[in-house]
């Protein structure tokens, strides 16, 4: 941009867009001082490199305010993790089946481990029923984005929440966009 351009010669394109011709940089640089303006090269494979006159203050505040409107939009999905081990208790299973279906909720993923401890490897079978119990509980409420699988001595799955429902942070923001229905006023109040 502006001194550092160190073209022979450059092609001019001026601030509303117009093509003002190919000239030196010493030339198209005077120019843009007389607008007040930068002269930014855009193109600088091009035969000759293609430089615009420009704000570039403003053009660096633009595109900052439209990655931050982009990253606003954008859904982060969180991973959440449930442990379980092959001896589990049934009231201690319907607890963290229970945070498993408030975190799909909630709208995000699940990811449930059963980890296996010295002789646990040779009752892995417990351990595929646990989570097939588990698939099996939650089947209206999440989908099975990854069956079972073993990696080493951990057993896990991983589940995903309803595409259609949404999860409950999308309900509450739909919640507020609704407006408010006024009520008839209740009791005997007669107006005449």
């Amino acid at each position: 941009m502006n001194e550092r351009i160190r073209a022979r010669e450059v092609r001019v394109i001026g601030d509303e867009g117009e093509q003002i011709g190919v000239m030196t940089p010493f030339e198209a640089l005077k120019m843009a001082r007389e607008r007040n303006l930068d002269l930014v090269e855009i193109s600088p494979t091009a035969q000759p490199p293609v430089c615009r006159i420009m704000d570039y203050g403003k053009f660096l505040y633009q595109n900052e305010k439209r990655e931050r409107e982009a990253k606003k939009k954008q859904k982060t999905i969180t991973v959440k993790e449930v442990k379980f081990r092959i001896n589990v208790d049934d009231h201690d299973y319907e607890t963290k089946k229970n945070h498993v279906l408030r975190f799909l909720d909630e709208g995000d993923k699940v990811k449930a481990t059963i980890f296996f401890r010295g002789r646990e490897m040779t009752r892995q079978s417990l351990g595929r029923q646990i989570l097939e119990r588990l698939i099996k509980d939650i089947d209206q409420r999440g989908l099975v984005e990854f069956r079972p699988r073993q990696e080493g001595n951990t057993l896990h799955l991983i589940l995903a929440p309803n595409k259609k429902e949404g999860g409950a942070k999308e309900k509450a923001a739909s919640a507020q966009l609704k407006p408010a229905i006024p009520q008839a006023p209740r009791g005997g109040v007669q107006t005449a």
